[in-house]
């Protein structure tokens, strides 16, 4: 089975970018300056705005992952600190928290929602917890009332990764605005893109501002500052920082993107409904409906291909999805399925045996708001002629 060649390979995760991103960019590049700058100012007031926060309690950073990991520096997070997290995540989640200095320790997830299960994540808690890392996986919101109540009573930090989650809210609420802090991505397959990029969204103005020193090697000033049109201005080094902060050349697309978050998001929730309608009848796992009083983001739609019933291995859909000319995604291996976490903590994936069982089965169709409805009915034929051979 292949693509025809009238019939493009459907990329999955493809961005949507328009003219007002190009033009956007082009200006920037015209300008003389792509480095951390007026743009970049201009997306963290957006963003901001759209989340209801003061621009001073946001700051713009390259990454989601960065922004994990200085919002875990400025929760004081080190050394003999233990993270509560998922099983089921990137490993970004992980990688931040030892990068931090702490040891991750992960809970499995319910298997309706795949996101963390609080019951265990109670149980979990050691005297060295000093956080929980909750993740809105593929834009469901977790149980942010449950998981604020078990931090309130144990006096823990919570850091939301809302890498899916942009959109997302529980109860009224947006996510990112539970915890400490809030950190979101503008990665390239994300709901809104700036190539790369991440932000966090901090409860403490006080974060923010150590946040900024931290994202750009600790200096006390950045260099839109140091070399703007006021004369050059000296800086200090005030800790060991990193190289994190978010060039204008990227806030250029997400200046316009945001700015169609809502169109985006309706396209979206329309592509998701089509698959759960046209997929109901074939003997796949479909994602479960969005909870009463949430709101999805919808940035994944995930399969699960069960040997026993869809009569083939997760690979092997891929492998002939592929040959049909259609991208898929993989969200994602357990995080104790990697050998690196095996051979570094002695995790075993059956530990997690949700977690493990859907790291094997799961599968994530294409959901960009880019994708046209011929694009869409062409998946949608191409998951029923797969499964149904």
């Amino acid at each position: 089975m292949s693509a025809s060649s009238d019939e493009p390979f459907i990329i999955f995760g493809a961005p949507d970018i328009r003219e007002a991103e190009i033009a956007e960019a082009e200006a920037v590049l015209r300008s003389g300056w792509i480095g951390t700058g007026p743009k970049v100012a201009k997306f963290e007031r957006d963003f901001a705005t759209r989340k209801g926060l003061d621009a001073s309690n946001v700051a713009a950073v390259n990454s989601c992952t960065a922004a994990l990991h200085v919002s875990m520096i400025a929760a004081g997070l080190g050394s003999g600190d233990e993270v509560i997290t998922t099983a089921m995540t990137f490993c970004a989640t992980a990688n931040a928290i030892i990068h931090a200095g702490a040891t991750p320790v992960l809970v499995d997830i319910d298997p309706g929602t795949l996101n963390i299960d609080t019951v265990q994540l109670e149980a979990s808690i050691s005297d060295r917890t000093r956080a929980i890392v909750p993740v809105h996986f593929a834009g469901r919101p977790c149980d942010m009332g449950a998981i604020m109540k078990i931090a309130n009573r144990h006096g823990l930090a919570v850091i939301e990764d809302c890498a899916h989650a942009i959109e997302t809210k529980w109860h009224g609420q947006t996510a990112g605005t539970f915890g400490d802090f809030g950190c979101f991505s503008f990665y390239v397959t994300k709901n809104v893109t700036t190539g790369e990029g991440g932000m966090v969204a901090a409860r403490s103005r006080d974060a923010i501002d150590r946040i900024k020193v931290l994202a750009l090697h600790g200096m006390s000033k950045d260099a839109w500052h140091r070399f703007g049109d006021a004369g050059y201005k000296h800086y200090q080094v005030v800790e060991a920082g990193f190289k994190y902060n978010m060039m204008d050349l990227q806030a250029a697309l997400g200046i316009h993107q945001l700015q169609r978050l809502e169109e985006n998001w309706q396209r979206r929730r329309q592509i998701w409904d089509s698959y759960q309608e046209a997929l109901a009848d074939l003997p796949v796992g479909r994602p479960a409906e969005p909870e009463p009083d949430t709101v999805h983001a919808f940035h994944l739609y995930t399969l699960r291909i069960d040997r026993s019933k869809a009569g083939m291995e997760r690979d092997e859909f891929i492998e002939r999805m592929t040959a049909a000319g259609i991208g898929l995604g993989v969200h994602y291996l357990s995080l104790a399925q990697h050998p690196h976490y095996q051979q570094r903590f002695g995790w075993r994936p059956e530990n997690w045996p949700i977690a493990y069982e859907f790291g094997r089965q799961t599968v994530s169709l294409p959901l960009s708001p880019k994708l046209s409805e011929p694009d869409v009915n062409r998946i949608i034929r191409s998951v029923r002629r797969v499964i149904r051979g």
